[in-house]
């Protein structure tokens, strides 16, 4: 599962991963309180079933009920993702997607957003000075 990433499951497995992700373990009935036109308690039930058995998410009993949370961080399954993407439509090259979302975005940043990323573009710089 490790090379996999959300973006090559179906939208509603992906909704259910995130909720849980936010909720960090839930139950059933909580993961379907917070699906929008939620499909029916058994169909979640199902659904939370497979990705377990996809290895997304890792499962215990609770009593009477099961609760479910993340196999992965959200943070590492970004950072796969991430990786994939660069790999696919950037050729493995960071600074042509940083150019490529600068270019998308630089508009709509505020002085805020510039002065993040200066800072961790230093913050980087430094490290690999150091490393």
């Amino acid at each position: 599962m490790s090379d996999k990433t959300p973006l090559e499951l179906a939208k509603r497995e992906r909704q259910l991963i995130e909720t849980v992700q936010r909720l960090r373990e839930a139950s059933v009935a909580q993961v379907r309180a917070h699906l929008a036109d939620p499909p029916s308690y058994s169909a979640v039930r199902t659904m939370l079933g497979l990705l377990v058995d996809k290895g997304w998410l890792k499962v215990r009993r609770d009593g009477k009920r099961y609760l479910y949370r993340p196999a992965i961080s959200r943070e590492r399954s970004q950072r796969t993702a991430l990786r994939r993407l660069l790999g696919t439509l950037f050729g493995g090259s960071p600074d042509d997607a940083m150019a490529a979302l600068l270019e998308m975005s630089a508009n709509e940043m505020t002085e805020r957003q510039w002065d993040r990323l200066t800072q961790m573009i230093d913050k980087a710089r430094k490290e690999n000075q150091r490393g």
